[in-house]
């Protein structure tokens, strides 16, 4: 005969009130990181696909977004290290099982295709004359292919990074966080294309912004209603103002990045996927600091994995 309760079960949410994880350190650097680098890949397969179409105007935009991005992406990360040698001192060592060490080779592996691409794209006409200037021109093409092929992984390496943190917010999410920063990269290299490329060029930016923007969305919203209680999160305060306001850009850009038509309205609307998408990564990062201040995103999770092995093996 199954024991009836005197009393209803206690729904353990902290313990003593207390908070039980760190807040991290990391400022607003590293989501500054996390939307350059997005940027980057997003703009160096936009630029392949310019150059393979014969889209000049949008290809070299293209390429010169990929490398500024980058470096944007490396200062960000090593300013917040605090120290640069730290980042040289993880090439010493190839870790598969630390997404740091595996992020820190896919953007170098990255970095030299993005960085001839570039180049290639700014010489001066005398230096183009000389036989450094021929070759960099002829590895053009080649470089920005193999930069094109590792984007993906610098896109999205970073939502494996977060995820695999003791921080709630991200943790919960790593089923869904490379979609939508894979989602978040592709609208926003779309939305730099759209803003600064030639007119009569734009039209592979504008549909890999709605792809993107199609894919950041969607995502977002599944994350949300199947990460638990760590949702939660996202649903209040800065997070949830920041979330907010990007969706609403995200999605204006996309109509506006599918309607075209005038110049004003495509260069508008890829401004909008481009703040859109920085304020995407800025509201994961918040959503992050905040779940480790109260000791519910932590404590109700583990409550919930105990009692289901309890149910599993009774």
């Amino acid at each position: 005969m199954k024991e009836q309760l005197a009393v209803p079960r206690a729904e353990f949410r902290s313990y003593y009130g207390k908070q039980i994880l760190k807040t991290p350190v990391w400022d607003w650097r590293i989501a500054a990181y996390l939307f350059a680098g997005g940027l980057s890949g997003g703009s160096a397969l936009l630029g392949a696909g310019a150059d393979l179409t014969d889209r000049p105007g949008l290809r070299k935009v293209s390429r010169i977004s990929a490398l500024t991005s980058v470096l944007a992406s490396l200062y960000f990360l090593i300013s917040d290290l605090g120290r640069p040698e730290r980042f040289h001192h993880m090439l010493r060592v190839a870790k598969p099982s630390s997404p740091m060490s595996v992020g820190t080779w896919i953007l170098s592996a990255y970095g030299p295709g993005a960085g001839v691409a570039a180049v290639a794209e700014v010489m001066p006409k005398r230096l183009r004359r000389t036989w450094l200037g021929r070759l960099v021109a002829r590895l053009a093409r080649p470089a920005g292919l193999w930069a094109a092929a590792t984007a993906p992984a610098v896109a999205s390496y970073t939502s494996v990074l977060l995820s695999q943190t003791a921080v709630p917010a991200w943790r919960e999410a790593h089923p869904h966080l490379p979609f939508v920063f894979a989602g978040s990269a592709a609208a926003s290299g779309g939305g730099l294309g759209m803003l600064l490329a030639p007119g009569d060029e734009t039209g592979p930016a504008r549909r890999m912004a709605v792809v993107g923007a199609a894919l950041e969305l969607t995502a977002s919203q599944v994350m949300k209603q199947r990460m638990g209680i760590a949702a939660e999160a996202y649903a209040s305060g800065k997070p949830q103002r920041l979330r907010q306001l990007s969706e609403a850009l995200t999605v204006g850009g996309a109509v506006g990045a599918l309607i075209g038509g005038r110049r004003a309205v495509t260069a508008a609307s890829g401004a909008a996927l481009l703040v859109g998408s920085a304020l995407q990564r800025f509201a994961v990062f918040e959503a992050g600091v905040e779940s480790t201040r109260d000791p519910k995103y932590v404590v109700v999770p583990q409550r919930q994995r105990v009692d289901a092995g309890q149910r599993a093996h009774a």
